[in-house]
């Protein structure tokens, strides 16, 4: 695992309220029975003040990010929340590159929406040389996908695309056929 070989290597991820990569929650947001015995009360009745979760790799060096962060010369985090059915609330991080041929733009699966993240990325450079990554298309209808690839070319002039994995079937055939 990478980590054995650089425990201290910055990992960042999406800052949620309750979380895999660690996260803190006032012991207020839960009620409490005083009229239970301690032993059935959670901290035996008496919780910290801000109670601690842990992480998906105990002892890893997370930088949870909850906005858009530049974390070195001309590269960006991008901080979105989904409002989609389905991810409804899910933070994603996209990760925006400056290079001499514009914005390289890497997704994950773009559960806010590819048009949301490209949107987001135009504020920081308009030219966008290339996306790669999943595009969370893969049951979207034939309208969706086309006004989401009409978006991504005409609207955002995005040089080219490397589709990934959630994209679905009709999404690459019909990037294909925009983006030749």
């Amino acid at each position: 695992m990478f980590l054995s070989i650089n425990p201290t290597v910055k990992i960042y991820a999406p800052k949620e309220g309750f979380g895999i990569y660690g996260s803190s929650l006032p012991s207020s947001f839960y009620r409490k029975d005083e009229t239970l015995p301690s032993e059935m009360r959670y901290y035996s009745g008496v919780p910290p003040q801000i109670m601690k979760f842990g992480a998906a790799w105990r002892g890893a060096n997370f930088e949870l990010i909850d906005k858009t962060t530049e974390i070195a010369p001309g590269m960006t985090l991008i901080a979105l929340v989904s409002d989609a059915p389905g991810t409804k609330e899910l933070k994603e991080l996209s990760l925006a590159v400056s290079t001499s041929e514009g914005l390289v733009l890497v997704v994950g699966c773009s559960h806010p929406g590819i048009e949301k993240i490209v949107e987001a990325a135009a504020a920081i450079n308009p030219k966008i040389h290339l996306i790669a990554g999943g595009f969370h298309l893969v049951v979207a209808p034939d309208d969706v996908i086309a006004k989401a690839v009409a978006a991504l070319k005409d609207t955002f002039r995005v040089e080219s695309i490397a589709p990934g994995h959630c994209t679905g079937e009709p999404t690459f055939g019909s990037v294909e056929e925009n983006f030749r």
